[in-house]
């Protein structure tokens, strides 16, 4: 990757925002299992901490487009990056008076402002250095997102959770103010530096444009929404079914480091994708390759676990996702369409595995699906965006739009949840049925080119 000497400083700024936005959307999957025990919620109430989050996605997306085009990139950057401090300072009073709705607000302005920065600041990256190396900073600065998403869980387990019969809200205090010191203090960072203007393109030239002309976007958009639904779903109701299933029975704190696995293989799968999709590389010379990133995760777990004083021994149902992942790279057809379908059945099979079994094997099946989950954000968009030419902005805006899955479908799955005779174990049918409109998208949908 080549970036301009006097830019790497930009760019190193830059990835700190993927990070950033990473680490507090992953951080949701910690707030509802401590904000339902705190103040006494059904699954569906709580479940509106990603309501109104990935809402903010839905209601802000065109809004932030108007705010970049009126003060331009960099300053909405900075915009951006002073409404997420907002939005974590408001978790302070939120946690004095004790109001639910309080930390509803808090938020959705917290999104408000990362809904800004993610329309600000992929642009930036794009043009930071070279044309030709443009894909290869945004792939690295994504794998810093994950690395945020993965990190949330065991920060906000040590901090947040806490293993007790009275759960005291104000643990989120210290978290969210250090988090609001730290975007503050990026912001000023930015408002500082150096950055190339470039001209706002987040709207295009609508004129012609209709979008029952273009089935495979309209679809493609539905996939979206069930992905994205389907993912933060499973992530927001781990740590209540390993709490709460009485084949696994883990304490809170414990429960939420094992979140880790989930992002953390969405960020394992990520890096394996690139790999397998990569159609300039020999298949033997592919295959050692990737043979090596599972290898690596594994390490680092096992690594992470003994320094801590964790059982290591739970490492090895990690090791035996990451091998069934990697075997599915191996024997699955290497293109995002076929990867896309086959992924999203192993998601569906993963989910109907930790429904109708115990212990230790529906612990690793559900939390088995981040893996799977790793390509399908690229993959959708991709064939979701093919052919549109001129068109293409109007379907990435779309397509951004319909991240308001993450609000849809969590909230769904905690209606079942609270219906008796289903419970946590049983909602996962909810994301289930998500999924399976993945495997029709992968296989069928994505080709309804219409007649354009």
């Amino acid at each position: 990757m080549s970036i301009h000497k006097n830019l790497r400083f930009s760019f190193s700024a830059l990835v700190v925002l993927f990070f950033l936005w990473g680490l507090l959307t992953s951080l949701n999957d910690i707030l509802v299992p401590h904000l339902k025990a705190a103040f006494d919620l059904k699954h569906w109430q709580a479940q509106l901490i990603q309501f109104f989050f990935f809402g903010a996605y839905f209601l802000m997306s065109v809004p932030s487009g108007m705010i970049i085009r009126k003060i331009g990139y960099k300053k909405g950057i900075v915009v951006g990056l002073v409404l997420m401090g907002l939005g974590c300072f408001l978790f302070y009073p939120a946690s004095i008076v004790k109001i639910y709705g309080v930390f509803l607000l808090a938020l959705f302005v917290l999104a408000s402002g990362i809904t800004i920065l993610q329309v600000a600041a992929n642009p930036y990256v794009a043009i930071i250095g070279p044309e030709e190396t443009a894909a290869s900073r945004l792939n690295l600065a994504q794998g810093f997102n994950s690395l945020g998403h993965t990190i949330a869980p065991l920060f906000g387990a040590w901090l947040i959770l806490q293993n007790k019969e009275v759960v005291d809200v104000e643990t989120v205090q210290g978290p969210y103010v250090f988090l609001a010191l730290a975007l503050l203090a990026v912001g000023g960072v930015f408002s500082f530096l150096k950055l190339p203007a470039i001209a706002y393109e987040g709207e295009g030239d609508r004129s012609g444009f209709r979008l029952w002309d273009y089935p495979h976007l309209y679809l493609g958009a539905l996939a979206i929404f069930c992905y994205v639904g389907a993912e933060i779903a499973v992530g927001s109701f781990l740590v209540e079914y390993f709490k709460s299933d009485p084949s696994i029975q883990l304490d809170v704190k414990t429960a939420g480091r094992y979140v880790a696995y989930y992002w953390g293989g969405a960020m394992t799968g990520r890096f394996l994708g690139a790999l397998a999709l990569d159609g300039s590389e020999k298949n033997q010379s592919k295959m050692l390759k990737m043979l090596g990133i599972p290898a690596l995760a594994f390490a680092v777990a096992f690594l992470a676990n003994y320094l801590s004083g964790a059982e290591t021994a739970s490492t090895f149902g990690f090791l035996a996702i990451l091998l069934l992942n990697y075997l599915a790279f191996v024997f699955g057809k290497h293109t995002p369409s076929s990867i896309l379908s086959l992924f999203a059945l192993c998601n569906m099979a993963l989910l109907l595995v930790t429904m109708l079994s115990k212990g230790q094997l529906a612990l690793w099946s559900v939390l088995g699906i981040g893996l799977f989950n790793s390509i399908m954000w690229s993959n959708i968009f991709t064939l979701a965006i093919a052919r549109l030419k001129t068109f293409t902005s109007i379907g990435s805006s779309i397509l951004v739009m319909m991240i308001a899955g993450g609000a849809i479908i969590p909230l769904l799955q905690g209606l079942f949840a609270d219906v008796n005779g289903i419970g946590v174990k049983f909602s996962f049918l909810v994301p289930m049925v998500a999924y399976a409109y993945l495997v029709y998208y992968g296989r069928v949908g994505y080709a309804k080119m219409g007649n354009k």
